[in-house]
């Protein structure tokens, strides 16, 4: 009888945890900014249909890096759960704390199990309240920790990289047309194969961009933003955008609110879960 391969508990974390990190870096960054009227939403991402930032309940909101599989079941499970916790007691019992805790226990569970493999995703789940102040922005990770974030955010592909931009660049109380040029350029700033930092810029229909906009006469608070919207905010670009740290200047051009309706802008998306019989 053979004696199984003994493998110590710390080196068997280590190893699923530099599986996880491994499958996450190979996907595209996601940025969280918050500004003035809430928290946008900016992601690298061609697919129309494949989204990678999604409505949670009628303040919340979910964004997801890595396999998309497996952040897809999570995101149901979030939108059932807000559906049953709303239904059962009062819409204002749903929260996004309440939403990353649960993410939280499930990713644990899942990571330090030794009968399956961990999950290669890392999640925003985001919140706006009825003041700025009032915004809650958690990042979790493939292994269930939880970290509250303020003002900026960035997980999977570059984030490193990403996030220096960012924190030479981001100051509070952006407008939205500053708050989406300023991630943008974060996004384009990239590393390259020899680890130099470059800038390129990113077509409009390759971004996947949206809003918790407070604004918004609907209860529900979240909306898109489509490339004709985007083509608008982000104005003339160049190579690099490097006058963003504290003007909060949106470009020339007609002043829309991300639910302008027929031109391009932000559309409600349908509900994911029926409602409870």
């Amino acid at each position: 009888m053979s004696m199984p391969f003994y493998v110590s508990p710390e080196q068997l974390m280590k190893d699923r945890a530099d599986f996880a990190r491994k499958g996450i870096a190979r996907g595209r960054s996601v940025v969280a900014v918050q500004y003035a009227d809430g928290i946008l939403f900016v992601s690298e991402n061609p697919s129309q249909a494949l989204h990678k930032v999604s409505e949670i309940y009628d303040r919340i909101a979910f964004a997801a890096v890595g396999r998309y599989n497996e952040f897809e079941n999570l995101r149901i499970a979030g939108v059932r759960l807000a559906d049953m916790r709303g239904y059962a007691y009062d819409r204002r019992d749903v929260t996004g704390r309440g939403l990353a805790n649960a993410y939280a226990q499930t990713l644990g569970t899942i990571f330090s199990s030794g009968g399956e493999k961990p999950y290669e995703v890392e999640l925003f789940v985001a919140e706006i309240g009825d003041a700025a102040e009032d915004d809650q922005l958690y990042r979790l990770t493939y292994d269930g920790q939880v970290a509250d974030e303020h003002g900026y955010a960035v997980m999977g592909g570059a984030a490193d990289v990403v996030a220096s931009y960012l924190a030479e660049r981001y100051s509070s109380g952006l407008d939205l047309a500053a708050a989406v040029r300023l991630a943008v350029a974060a996004l384009g700033h990239t590393a390259n194969e020899r680890g130099d930092a470059e800038d390129r810029t990113i077509p409009a229909d390759d971004l996947e961009v949206a809003v918790l906009d407070r604004t918004r006469m609907q209860p529900r608070k979240f909306a898109r933003l489509r490339p004709a919207r985007l083509e608008q905010l982000l104005g003339e670009r160049g190579p690099a955008e490097s006058t963003l740290r504290s003007t909060g200047a949106a470009p020339a051009g007609p002043e829309h609110s991300p639910e302008t309706p027929a031109g391009g802008a932000g559309e409600d998306e349908p509900p994911v879960a029926p409602p409870l019989s």
